[in-house]
C-alpha cells in the first residue's frame, strides 16, 4: 500500500499506568518502586505499577492479599481530582495536534491526524508521546493507524512508552496475527466463545473471516469491527460526547453493611451526587432505579416511575425511599449501591406538577440554590442532608470527595 502525502489517519493516546504515573508526578520518591493505588476506601488495588504487577498483584486484588504478594510495595489512596488535572493537560496536548479529539476516558484519547508535510506518521507519533512527557510528566503510548480499532491495537502492542504508526496492510496483518481476538475492545469471553468453533481466535482470523458470518455471530457491531480491522474506518472520532441515556451514581461501600440506617445514608449520598449530574446536564429523571448487590450474590432492585420528571432532591428522595425498600433484603449484607436515573428529559421540556402547592416548589428551589452556593464557596459537601451523618468517616476522608465519574466529558461513561 502506498501512503499518499496528506493522508488521514486516526491516533490513539493511552497513558501508561496512569494513576501510578500521576502519583509519581507529584512525588518523585515513588519512581522505580512498586506502587499500588487503592480504591473502595482503601480496600483494594485499582491500579498498580509494572513493578508491582511483576510481583503478582492484579487489579481488584484486596489490599491484604496485595500486601502478602508485595510487602515492600508503597500503597496510596486514589485522588481523582489530581488525576483529572493531568488528564486535561494531556487533552490539551492532543488538541494541539488534532482538530478533532475524542475524550474517551480519563487516560485515553482518540484523534484524527493528517500526515505532516515533509514528515511521517511515525515521526508524529513520536512527537506526541514526547510532548506529553515533557509537558505533563506522564508516560504515554501513541498508536496511529487507518482506523480507531487498529490504532488502539497498535498502541496496546507498543506499550510502555511507545510510539508506533502502522499504515501498511502487511504490517497490520503481522500485528493482528500475534494478538488474541479478545484484545479487541468489544470482544470479551462470550463473543470469543461464539467465534472459537469457527477457528477465529486471533485478530487476523477475524479480519479474514467471511463478513456475513461475523455479522451473524456478533451482530452489526461485530461487522463494524470487521470493517475496521480491514482498514475501513466506520467508527468515527466523536469530538462531542453523545447525550446520556441514563445517569448513575454509586459504587462500593468499602465496609459491607446490613444496617438499614446506613443503607439510607448511602442512598442520600448517592442521590445528592446524582442530582449534581442532572443539574450539570440540564435534565430531569423520569424513572429512578436502586440496585443493591449483596455478599450472598443476591441483587435487590427497586424501580419507581415519576409522574412528572424532576431533578429536585425532595421529589427524588420521596420516590427513592420506596425503591430502596424494594431493593432491601432484611439481614442480608450489602456491598454496593447504584442509583440510576433514566427516561431523561431536558429540563426546559418539563412541565411542573399541577397538583403541588406552589410554595413547596419555591422553597425546594431556594434550598437547592443555597446548597449550591455554600458548597461552591466552602467545599463540595460542606452542606448536605443530615441523613448522611452516619457516613461521617467517608466525608472526613478527602479521597472520597471526587470520583472517576465526576470527571465530565468522557465518552466511555
Amino acid at each position: 500500500m502506498t501512503i499518499k502525502q496528506g493522508m488521514k489517519a486516526i491516533g490513539h493516546l493511552d497513558a501508561d499506568c496512569f494513576y501510578v504515573s500521576a502519583e509519581r508526578v507529584r512525588d518523585g520518591f515513588l519512581r522505580g518502586k512498586p506502587v499500588g493505588v487503592l480504591g473502595n476506601q482503601g480496600a483494594c488495588v485499582i491500579a498498580k505499577s509494572y513493578e508491582m504487577k511483576g510481583a503478582g498483584v492484579s487489579t481488584g486484588m484486596p489490599i491484604w492479599d496485595a500486601l502478602v504478594k508485595c510487602p515492600e510495595g508503597v500503597y496510596v489512596k486514589r485522588d481523582f481530582r489530581w488525576y483529572e488535572v493531568l488528564s486535561r493537560l494531556m487533552l490539551e496536548v492532543a488538541r494541539e495536534v488534532s482538530p478533532r479529539v475524542e475524550y474517551y476516558s480519563i487516560d485515553e484519547f482518540f484523534f484524527t491526524v493528517v500526515e505532516p508535510r515533509g514528515g511521517t506518521f511515525q515521526g508524529l507519533a513520536d512527537s506526541i508521546r514526547d510532548r506529553v512527557w515533557e509537558r505533563v510528566g506522564v508516560p504515554v503510548t501513541v498508536g496511529i493507524a487507518r482506523t480507531r480499532t487498529l490504532a488502539k491495537l497498535i498502541s496496546d502492542a507498543a506499550k510502555p512508552f511507545g510510539a508506533l504508526a502502522v499504515m501498511d496492510r502487511g504490517a497490520e496483518e503481522r500485528l493482528l496475527s500475534d494478538r488474541p481476538v479478545t484484545e479487541i475492545t468489544g470482544i470479551a469471553g462470550r463473543r470469543a466463545a461464539r467465534l472459537a468453533p469457527w477457528g477465529i481466535t486471533t485478530c487476523l482470523d477475524l479480519a479474514r473471516a467471511d463478513r456475513r458470518l461475523v455479522r451473524s455471530l456478533l451482530t452489526a457491531s461485530g461487522e463494524e469491527l470487521w470493517w475496521e480491522l480491514n482498514g475501513d474506518p466506520v467508527r468515527s472520532v466523536q469530538a462531542r460526547r453523545p447525550a446520556h441515556k441514563a445517569l448513575s451514581r454509586g459504587g462500593s461501600f468499602g465496609e459491607s453493611t446490613s444496617d438499614p440506617a446506613v443503607l439510607h445514608a448511602w442512598l442520600v449520598r448517592n442521590l445528592e451526587r446524582l442530582i449534581e449530574e442532572l443539574e450539570y446536564h440540564g435534565v430531569s429523571a423520569g424513572r429512578l432505579t436502586i440496585a443493591i448487590p449483596y455478599k450472598s450474590g443476591q441483587l435487590g432492585v427497586g424501580q419507581v416511575n415519576l409522574a412528572v420528571p424532576s431533578d429536585r432532591f425532595d421529589v427524588l428522595l420521596d420516590v427513592a425511599r420506596p425503591a430502596l425498600r424494594k431493593a432491601w433484603i432484611p439481614r442480608a449484607t450489602a456491598t454496593h449501591m447504584h442509583v440510576i436515573a433514566e427516561h431523561l428529559t431536558s429540563r426546559s421540556d418539563c412541565s411542573g406538577d399541577l397538583f403541588e402547592p406552589p410554595a413547596r416548589g419555591v422553597r425546594a428551589r431556594a434550598v437547592a440554590q443555597l446548597k449550591r452556593e455554600v458548597n461552591a464557596r466552602h467545599g463540595r459537601f460542606a452542606l448536605r442532608s443530615a441523613a448522611t451523618l452516619a457516613l461521617a468517616p467517608i466525608y472526613r476522608d478527602a479521597a472520597n470527595s471526587h470520583d472517576i465519574c465526576d470527571v465530565r466529558g468522557k465518552s466511555c461513561f
